[in-house]
């Protein structure tokens, strides 16, 4: 039997700390609730700023330095930061025994799409530089995990080399709104809702553009030619039908894509890693999964 009180602890955090209105105050929210427990002593971080946005290298002992994680955080586009997301990035780089690269990609509404998407690719053009495409995976949750598909695609598209493979954590991958989850699971989801989803949409994409553009909502995308995916989703979210229908999307285009769905587990709850078992477990299977990618790829 699984012990729910983990869960239930975390649900209790987030609703002591609810979500307020404005994006100062929510970029604020998202660092307090994420960064509830600090990262292990035995990692070594490094600031490197790249052309208008930042970034951050760490290091768990034993990891090779040559194999890269970069991983871009979640928060609908709007916020969300390295600080947030640092105790999930840091424990995925020790579980798949490489480096990672954490990008602080600029945010919306300030900067609206594609700003992210461009900084998705220029961090990916500064990791080339010095690192082989198969020694790299990408991963993100939430809107990041949609970046994370957004870059992998605009790689295809321009004929580049590939990441070994991709990581999706509860992803958000249609901005349309039209999975049916948002309605079915939105009593038990205590983060995610259609309207907050609804706000988010609006603040990152201009309204010159289509939220069914495939850079924007991948679910649309051409997905042929994609490395490996492994998608990890609970079965509490409102996005699960985003990545029920993504998965099915990948697999009808001839990709190998592997689906968890975690029963009662909440969006991105990796990111309570510290505290939740089944948040260790989701990045222990992760990061076996990048391993096996990096590793066959070397092959």
């Amino acid at each position: 039997m699984t012990d729910h009180r983990e869960i239930d602890a975390i649900r209790a955090l987030l609703s002591s700390k609810p979500r307020p209105v404005g994006w100062a105050e929510r970029r604020h929210r998202i660092e307090e609730v994420g960064a509830a427990w600090p990262i292990a002593d035995d990692i070594k971080v490094e600031a490197v700023e790249l052309n208008g946005f930042s970034a951050e290298w760490s290091l768990a002992p034993g990891s090779d330095a040559s194999h890269i994680l970069m991983f871009f955080h979640g928060g609908g586009y709007c916020s969300g930061s390295i600080v947030s997301h640092r105790r999930l990035v840091t424990e995925a780089g020790r579980a798949a025994g490489a480096r990672t690269l954490a990008v602080g990609y600029r945010l919306a509404p300030e900067n609206p799409f594609p700003a992210a998407l461009d900084d998705a690719i220029a961090a990916w053009r500064f990791l080339r530089e010095h690192i082989k495409a198969e020694h790299i995976a990408i991963g993100g949750d939430s809107a990041g995990a949609g970046l994370t598909v957004s870059l992998i695609n605009a790689l295809l598209a321009s004929g580049e080399a590939l990441p070994a493979c991709g990581w999706l954590i509860s992803p958000w991958t249609d901005l349309t709104l039209s999975g049916t989850t948002l309605e079915t699971k939105d009593a038990i989801d205590p983060l995610i809702h259609k309207g907050y989803l609804l706000e988010l949409a609006e603040a990152y994409v201009p309204a010159h553009e289509h939220r069914k553009d495939p850079r924007v909502s991948p679910l649309y995308a051409d997905l042929k030619g994609m490395p490996p995916l492994l998608i990890q989703v609970g079965s509490d979210e409102t996005l699960l039908a985003d990545a029920t229908r993504f998965a099915a999307a990948a697999g009808e285009a001839d990709v190998e894509v592997t689906l968890e769905i975690w029963p009662r587990m909440i969006h991105a709850w990796p990111l309570w890693n510290a505290k939740l078992e089944a948040g260790r477990q989701a990045i222990v299977h992760a990061g076996n999964f990048i391993r096996r990618c990096i590793d066959g790829a070397e092959r």
